[in-house]
């Protein structure tokens, strides 16, 4: 039986099956990673951050919706970052607070027509006091009365309202204006899409 075997179909197999071990510890590696830089467990306090990091670790968990998956197009995903001063903030709930936004983008964007679905993320500074954050869909959109209501309280434009308690851009609101003394607008042009601007002092 022994000599039946091949030797070098074993070695290369092998090899093989080393190398896709290696590439899932890496993949569990940077995942671990991106979870700690997301929650910020240990950092509860006001901290001096680079805000990509926040940005690129709620991609991360939420690349697996920009992938086409049965019904479920592909998602471009468009990266526009600028040179940025780190921010001081409160790490976990600035990020809470954007891989929300980000959910809702993909959200409009997977409930929409569109032919080719877009996800525009953008980075500015704008002066030397302050940063700002552009994450943009190009769905359909949301008329200007509904712009008026995005941050309210129980509001939703979202589909199956029932899955759906309204209270998660009002929570960012409150993160970024109230915790961080920020700014954040919704930008929509019906036909076109939706941005939302947050505008964070340094």
């Amino acid at each position: 039986m022994v000599e039946t075997l091949d030797i070098e179909f074993l070695r290369a197999d092998l090899q093989k099956l080393l190398r896709s071990s290696q590439v899932g510890i890496d993949r569990i590696q940077t995942i671990v990673q991106s979870l700690r830089k997301f929650s910020r467990l240990d950092e509860s306090d006001y901290k001096t951050v680079d805000f990509h990091e926040g940005i690129e670790s709620s991609l991360l968990f939420l690349g697996h919706r920009l992938n086409p998956n049965g019904d479920r197009p592909q998602i471009t995903l468009i990266r526009e970052y600028s040179n940025l001063p780190l921010v001081s903030c409160y790490p976990r709930q600035l990020n809470q607070a954007m891989m929300h936004i980000l959910n809702n983008a993909i959200d409009a964007l997977e409930e929409e027509s569109v032919e080719e679905k877009i996800l525009r993320i953008s980075t500015s500074c704008i002066d030397e006091q302050w940063v700002r954050l552009c994450i943009a869909d190009n769905g359909v959109g949301i008329s200007e009365a509904l712009q008026r209501q995005v941050f309210q309280p129980f509001f939703t434009t979202k589909l199956g309202k029932q899955h759906h308690n309204g209270l998660g851009l009002y929570v960012n609101y409150q993160i970024i204006t109230e915790q961080h003394q920020g700014k954040l607008y919704c930008h929509s042009t019906p036909g076109q899409g939706t941005e939302l601007i947050v505008e964070i002092p340094i």
